[in-house]
Parts: structure tokens; C-alpha cells; sequence
């Protein structure tokens, strides 16, 4: 048996969205969701009981730097990651790919692995396929993610077959390393750029392999909106139909919705935590950055429309107060805010999707966000 499976509920009509539910060792979830990233096993400022008061059902940790800090050894000598961390939902850990590409500037890939340099303290690292797997089989994620290329944006077809070559072999290898069958799911991951010929080719790659679940790499690393949603246009239907799918690394409103809208399942990003810590806040009525003076005797909520503690506790003169004082309460609070915003307006997703109303949904959203306005910020 799998220890990851896909059911699907229902599909939206106006659309073809996904309503669905993710089991794992550790717990349900229901899709389209969010999950709030855990880089170092901890959800930045937040306790896990604050995130399961949000409903979340499972969340992201990353392997790379675990590796690096505190080492897995030490947290396969703690009973794994879940326990380490006191989390006893659903954990996915991504394959350290990303990490090893986006924070050294000193890497050589060679058909075995790479070789790079510890971002921390210069020392000379290898990291392969069988490697990631032996560090994900000791974290003891449900949903452990095969390791892989994560070329840079633009790359030229030429560049991006190779290198999507490579992650199909390196895919193959990582199902060979994986030990852990019964108790941890190992998803693969699409990659190809922008390339439809390119991510034809890893999907039919990949899904040949029968991983349990698949992921769409190489995207939100700087390519414009409207070429992400026609690489989900096209590369989501060559996904399985009765398996997870995952886009990597997106977690702006926008995104979120287009991706739901085209068939996704599952996304991450530490965006609403890193805005957070710069005093920016997701509202229903687009981005707000509580730093200016205009807030300073403003002792409204952040956001009328939301329940969060934040929202119910605080004003936002005392939230501007918090960040001008350097107080590391604010940055709990809005983080707290920002990730129940992601959290509550997938809720909304799922739920247009039972009334077959995703499209109208969207229109509602951009429009009171301020994504219909002219140079609307991403966020």
C-alpha cells in the first residue's frame, strides 16, 4: 500500500478545480490547501497549536537545512521530525534541490550530484539523489520530494533538455534509494521551463515511474504571471488524474486562485511569513503596510473582514507601534495574520468550488484586492 492517496470529490463546472482530500500516515487534509512553511522545523514566530488553530493539516519543513542544522542523524535519534517539532499533522519535506541551486554561488553538477558550499560556513557539500533520500527517510516526512534540478529563469531549450534529463534519472535513483515505501510517500517533480515540448517530456518521464503523488518544479523564480498560468495550462493535464499535485513555492492570493482554477492541489511559500517580518499584511482590500504614519492613530482592525486574533485583539496603530519599537510581537502577530488570510481564502476556494462558482469567486476577490487596478501589486 501507498502511504499517500488522492480522492477526488468533486470538480468545479465552470473551471475543472479539484476538491479533493490528501490521506497520509498523519492525517487528512481536503484540497485545493496552503502549506505554511516550517523551513527550520519551526513555522517562523508561530507555536503549532497557533497553526492548527488555523486548520492547516499539514505543513513544510526543509531538508537542506536540516541537514545543516541540527543534522538528521539527531532527529532520527529524536523519533523524527513530527515528534522533534511536536507536530502530529501531515509533514512534507522538499528534496534540498532548491536550496543547494538558490544559496551558493560556489556549485559544479556532475551526473552523480552536486558539489557546492555550506551557505553557513564555506564547507565543501555533496548532495545526490540517494543522499536526499537518506536524510528524508531519517526526518520521516509523510510526503518526501525526489531530488531534482532546479534550473534558473530564462534557460535555453537546449540547457533546459539536459537538465530535465537529468532530474528524470535522478528521479528513477531517488525510487531506488527510498526505503521508507509504507510510511512515507516520495513525490516526483516536472520540470522544463517554460518549454511545452520540455515538460512533456518529464511528465511522460515521470509518470511513468508511479510516483505517488507529483509536483510542478521551476516556477515563481522570476518568470511574469501570464507565463506561469500557461505553463499550468498546459503542463496540468499531464499530471494523473488520481494523484496530488503540487506547484511549488506560490503562495500570493493570485496565484493561489489561478492555480486552483487550473487543477492544483497543493502549494507553499514562505511569502506570508517574510512580509510579515517587513510589517506588510494580506487585507481583502490588497496589501497594507502598517509602517507609514497614516496608521499611527488608526485604531481600526487590520482587516474589518477578518476573525483572526490579530483582527479581533489589536489595532493597527498599536501593530505600527510594535514594528517601529523593533518588538518581536509584531512580527508574531503578523504572521499570524497573514498565513490565516492564505489559510481562511483557500477555505473560500473550496468552498466555490462545492458551489461550482470558482471564476465568479475570483472576479469577486481581484476585484475588491485591487488586482483589476492598473499596475496592481503581485501581492
Amino acid at each position: 500500500m501507498t502511504a499517500i492517496t488522492y480522492e477526488l470529490i468533486k470538480k468545479d463546472k465552470q473551471t475543472g478545480a479539484r476538491l479533493g482530500i490528501v490521506h497520509t500516515p498523519h492525517g487528512s487534509f481536503e484540497t485545493p490547501t496552503f502549506m505554511p512553511v516550517g523551513t527550520q522545523a519551526t513555522v517562523k514566530t508561530m507555536a503549532p497549536e497557533e497553526i492548527k488553530g488555523m486548520d492547516a493539516g499539514i505543513i513544510l519543513s526543509n531538508t537542506y537545512h536540516l541537514w545543516l542544522r541540527p543534522g538528521h542523524d539527531i532527529i532520527r535519534e529524536a523519533g523524527g521530525l513530527h515528534k522533534f517539532m511536536n507536530w502530529d499533522r501531515a509533514i512534507l519535506t522538499d528534496s534540498g534541490g532548491f536550496q543547494v541551486f538558490s544559496l551558493s554561488d560556489m556549485r559544479k553538477i556532475e551526473e552523480e550530484g552536486v558539489h557546492f558550499r555550506n551557505h553557513l560556513n564555506g564547507d565543501k557539500l555533496f548532495l545526490s539523489p540517494e543522499k536526499s533520500m537518506e536524510i528524508q527517510n531519517a526526518l520521516g516526512s509523510d510526503i518526501m520530494m525526489a531530488f531534482d534540478e532546479c534550473p534558473p529563469y530564462p534557460a535555453t531549450f537546449e540547457y533546459m533538455k539536459a537538465s530535465v534529463e537529468r532530474t528524470s534519472r535522478w528521479a528513477e535513483r531517488c525510487l531506488t534509494a527510498h526505503t521508507n515505501t509504507d510510511k512515507q510517500g516520495l513525490f516526483g517533480i516536472i520540470q522544463g521551463g517554460e518549454y511545452e515540448e520540455l515538460r512533456r517530456q518529464s511528465a511522460k518521464d515521470l509518470v511513468s515511474l508511479d510516483f505517488p503523488g507529483y509536483a510542478i518544479g521551476g516556477l515563481s523564480v522570476g518568470e511574469p504571471k501570464d507565463v506561469m498560468n500557461r505553463v499550468l495550462d498546459f503542463t496540468a493535464p499531464m499530471m494523473p488524474e488520481n494523484k496530488p499535485r503540487y506547484l511549488m513555492g506560490v503562495g500570493s492570493p493570485d496565484s493561489l486562485i489561478d492555480g486552483s482554477i487550473r487543477g492544483i492541489d497543493m502549494f507553499d511559500c514562505v511569502l506570508p511569513t517574510r512580509i510579515a517580518r517587513n510589517g506588510t499584511f494580506f487585507t481583502s482590500k490588497g496589501r497594507l503596510v502598517i509602517k507609514g504614519a497614516a496608521y499611527a492613530r488608526d485604531f481600526g482592525p487590520i482587516d474589518e473582514k477578518c476573525d483572526c486574533y490579530t483582527c479581533q485583539n489589536y489595532s493597527r496603530a498599536y501593530l505600527r507601534h510594535l514594528f517601529k519599537a523593533d518588538e518581536t510581537f509584531g512580527l508574531r502577530l503578523a504572521s499570524f495574520h497573514n498565513l490565516h488570510f492564505l489559510m481562511n481564502l483557500m477555505k473560500n476556494v473550496r468552498q466555490a468550488i462545492r458551489e461550482d462558482r470558482l471564476l465568479d469567486f475570483k472576479e469577486e476577490f481581484f476585484e475588491e484586492y485591487g488586482y483589476n487596478k492598473p499596475n496592481a501589486k503581485n501581492f
